[in-house]
């Protein structure tokens, strides 16, 4: 897939413009959208998610189209895992929910800055040495394992690290958020930095973190480093909008990580077999590939993925229908 540098500033500078008219809208009036403001958002997204697929589908035929709807699942599936960190942090450093926007929309433009530096890296390391499916594959696999073993989202999947605990103790803080601003200045004239700050700083590298996991994820559906970029960013451009629609539908979707677990799985074993397939490590095989090694096509990645997360949405809202049945009843004895 060849793509020319024009079709790239073309898409960055589409990008650009829509990051523009949502800090328009959230610098203009910080609000907590109603659903139908969300819901609209959102099927604007993946809307435009969807036509980009098709364009791809008439340009570049029909494998390329399906990576880019496989990968974009993939993150769309993830940057949803992110929500619920999300909600953690300004549950825990109570975010006013007028600012909360604000919050989501810097986040998500750290997320893309960080993503982007990760796939020009992971596009470079492929391009070079192909032995790295081998290291995408095993973390992809080890992750799968600490998702299945952490259980269900709660509080302990946040911890303050680091840099956040040196932030607070090394920095002047305000007690409030004012307008939502980084520094206010008190009426004696000391300069204070508001929580604000704080809060950016975990959603930054919380950002980090999930880079980490959804950068080998995505590499694991394509090689093709303008779908992988195209994938994430259809994924996290809707993620604001999104965080207030679900609402507590988040916290009902207790087999999530079950399901991006066994996603992440399979996403390694296809990369691990990719590697074997063409392998050139001289202690495997003599440096030949294992052309035996099954290779799984993007139609049967598209519908395991599909599948699975259905599954783990389904069997996630009936268990929570159980539960509240039971509290019910439970209330009414």
């Amino acid at each position: 897939m060849n793509i020319s540098a024009w079709v790239w500033i073309a898409t960055l500078v589409a990008l650009v413009a829509v990051l523009a008219v949502d800090l328009l809208i959230i610098g203009r009036r910080p609000h907590e959208p109603t659903m139908k403001e969300a819901g609209g958002w959102v099927a604007f997204y993946v809307g435009l998610a969807l036509l980009f697929g098709v364009g791809v589908w008439a340009v570049a035929g029909g494998q390329y189209a399906g990576e880019f709807y496989t990968g974009w699942l993939t993150e769309y599936s993830l940057s949803v895992d992110n929500l619920f960190v999300f909600v953690i942090i300004m549950g825990r450093f109570a975010v006013p929910r007028r600012f909360q926007q604000k919050v989501l929309l810097i986040g998500i433009v750290l997320a893309l800055l960080m993503r982007g530096a990760f796939i020009a890296a992971g596009a470079a390391l492929i391009t070079q040495f192909s032995w790295v499916f081998y290291i995408f594959g095993a973390f992809l696999v080890y992750t799968a394992i600490t998702l299945v073993k952490g259980g269900e989202n709660d509080e302990e999947d946040f911890k303050e690290n680091l840099l956040i605990r040196w932030a607070k103790r090394a920095l002047p803080i305000s007690s409030s958020f004012a307008e939502g601003q980084f520094r206010v200045v008190t009426s004696t004239g000391k300069r204070l930095f508001t929580p604000m700050l704080i809060v950016m700083i975990a959603i930054g590298t919380t950002d980090l973190i999930f880079a980490l996991d959804s950068i080998p994820a995505i590499f694991g559906i394509t090689k093709e480093p303008y779908l992988v970029f195209t994938a994430n960013v259809f994924a996290l451009m809707g993620l604001r909008q999104l965080f207030f629609l679900l609402g507590g539908l988040l916290e009902r979707l207790v087999y999530l990580n079950i399901g991006l677990a066994f996603v992440l799985a399979f996403i390694g074993v296809k990369l691990f077999l990719e590697a074997l397939h063409t392998n050139n490590l001289s202690f495997i095989n003599a440096g030949d590939g294992l052309h035996w090694a099954p290779e799984i096509p993007i139609w049967l990645s598209l519908l395991v993925i599909l599948g699975t997360l259905g599954i783990a949405t389904v069997a996630s809202l009936a268990k929570s229908a159980r539960d509240r049945k039971k509290e019910l009843i439970s209330a009414g004895q």
